[in-house]
């Protein structure tokens, strides 16, 4: 089955999670869970973000439940490093391309350092600073659990993660360094984006680029959700999860 937007159709919805389906780090609201699961009963869905498979977890499958469309829904955690999905009795990873330690380590203290000489590194936080996601580094300014109106406040325009973002991607050419959520920093394998994750779920689904409709947040030049759109996918600019709620049930009905 397909969804119709702007005269053409799609046979998958890709989202990007934080502030697109919910906020930053929160549950799906009741009415974005509600609208997407009635999406899911009829036609394919992905969920791509720089979290980790557990973030999913509660953010997305802990909200929907137990649903009919459950082999619809696709997850890449990640940036789409890891590829998860319903087997018919439980999620089960398909595959996943995890950071040596070498790189690991390395991205662990370009980020610690960069952060110390940047006067970036807070020392009041909710959880960790820094986190080993397997396939992913991620540098969260203000702990993996800060409050969203706290995290919107550090950083308004972008510019304090960015200049960390341009330390760790000059001492870290090897790999891939991005700006992710409001106040994170992500670091992969070189090469790897959401556009990366795209192509393997297309070559896994042989869909082309036309048969993905793709909504996010940062869909400005240098944002995380950018590189899907650059790949020539159709992309709904959205800001927050009420616009893509709107958005998407005009589309789903």
């Amino acid at each position: 089955m397909t969804v119709s937007y702007q005269g053409k159709d799609y046979s998958l919805v890709m989202f990007d999670l934080d502030d697109t389906l919910a906020p930053s780090k929160s549950p799906l609201p009741d009415e974005m869970a509600a609208v997407l699961a009635r999406m899911l009963d009829d036609t394919m869905g992905c969920v791509i973000s720089g979290g980790r498979f557990t973030q999913f977890e509660k953010q997305v499958i802990a909200r929907l439940g137990e649903f009919a469309g459950a082999g619809n829904l696709h997850l890449m955690p990640t940036c789409g490093t890891q590829y998860v999905r319903w087997s018919g009795t439980g999620w089960e990873t398909v595959y996943a391309e995890y950071l040596t330690d070498d790189e690991k380590q390395r991205t662990l203290d370009v980020l610690e350092t960069g952060a110390q000489e940047l006067g970036l590194w807070e020392t009041e936080t909710w959880g960790p600073i820094l986190e080993d996601r397997g396939s992913q580094i991620t540098f969260s300014a203000l702990g993996q659990t800060a409050p969203v109106d706290a995290k919107a406040a550090w950083d308004p325009d972008g510019a304090k993660k960015e200049s960390l973002r341009a330390y760790a991607a000059q001492r870290l050419p090897d790999l891939e360094v991005r700006s992710g959520g409001s106040t994170s920093v992500d670091v992969t394998k070189k090469g790897i984006d959401k556009a990366y994750g795209a192509r393997k779920l297309m070559d896994i689904l042989e869909l082309g680029i036309d048969d993905i409709l793709f909504f996010g947040d940062r869909l400005d030049e240098g944002g995380n959700d950018r590189p899907v759109q650059d790949l020539g996918i159709t992309s709904i600019a959205v800001d927050g999860w009420r616009d893509t709620h709107e958005k998407l049930s005009a589309i789903v009905g």
